[in-house]
């Protein structure tokens, strides 16, 4: 029995918190473990950034949730970019990790706010917060409940607003590729970062988004290449998905 989007913290999967919770002093490292985010961050943002709601005349600004942050990799890109920015994790030690490097590098001229929290989706959902968009970028596979988490995102996405999703698909390429060529044979990621059956397909996304009231507005795949990761039209392992609430 899945637990309600109401019951407290029921996204967060203790087991996966202490995982992340582990790697969060080497998560800036481009070469460390995280090195796949730290690739495909670029592409996730721009693409982020193109389905932004406009706000006034004009994209920046917008008011907008990193939910499952980590130590702030797409949050403080978010930000340069221009927008006001909370990025949101579960973990402690990932949050001091962000706080920490912002620190360190603070934000150039023209960036937007960035603020951290310590806390969960329910704790926000709870308090009636809502933005104008909200950003959930390869954390719904290891939350306990996709489609009370997808509920959760348009709880929290004003009237018009946009969620960001990116994932991976369920399929044998995804497999072979994603999980046991990533983990196991070019070590690109610690053993154990993913569960193959917690990837979601993109029917299976879209129907979530549906019933919490999210139509798909754009869907696209990412592919690692020589000059980086690029857009492309391959779904079969890792893609990214723009909905809009209403």
């Amino acid at each position: 029995m899945h637990p309600s989007s109401r019951d407290a913290a029921s996204s967060v999967s203790p087991e996966e918190i202490a995982r992340f919770s582990a790697l969060a002093s080497q998560w800036w490292d481009p070469t460390g473990p995280m090195r796949p985010l730290h690739a495909m961050n670029a592409l996730r943002i721009s693409w982020a950034c193109r389905h932004f709601p406009m706000r006034g005349r004009t994209t920046r600004h917008v008011r907008v949730l990193d939910i499952g942050c980590g130590a702030g990799l797409a949050s403080e890109a978010l930000a340069k970019a221009g927008h006001d920015v909370l990025g949101l994790d579960a973990s402690a030690d990932g949050i001091a990790a962000a706080r920490a490097h912002l620190e360190a590098h603070p934000l150039p001229e023209g960036s937007g706010t960035l603020d951290y929290r310590v806390g969960s989706a329910e704790e926000l959902v709870e308090e009636k917060a809502k933005f104008d968009a909200v950003v959930a970028l390869e954390i719904i596979e290891h939350v306990t409940d996709p489609e009370a988490f997808m509920k959760m995102l348009a709880d929290l996405v004003e009237p018009g607003g946009i969620v960001i999703v990116s994932t991976m698909n369920r399929t044998l390429r995804s497999l072979a590729v994603g999980k046991i060529g990533a983990e196991y044979v070019l070590r690109l990621l610690p053993i154990g970062t993913h569960e193959w059956r917690k990837f979601l397909t993109p029917a299976e996304l879209g129907r979530f988004g549906r019933e919490a009231d999210l139509r798909i507005q754009a869907l696209a795949g990412m592919s690692p290449s020589l000059s980086g990761w690029k857009e492309s039209r391959d779904l079969s392992v890792n893609y990214i998905a723009a909905f809009r609430k209403g």
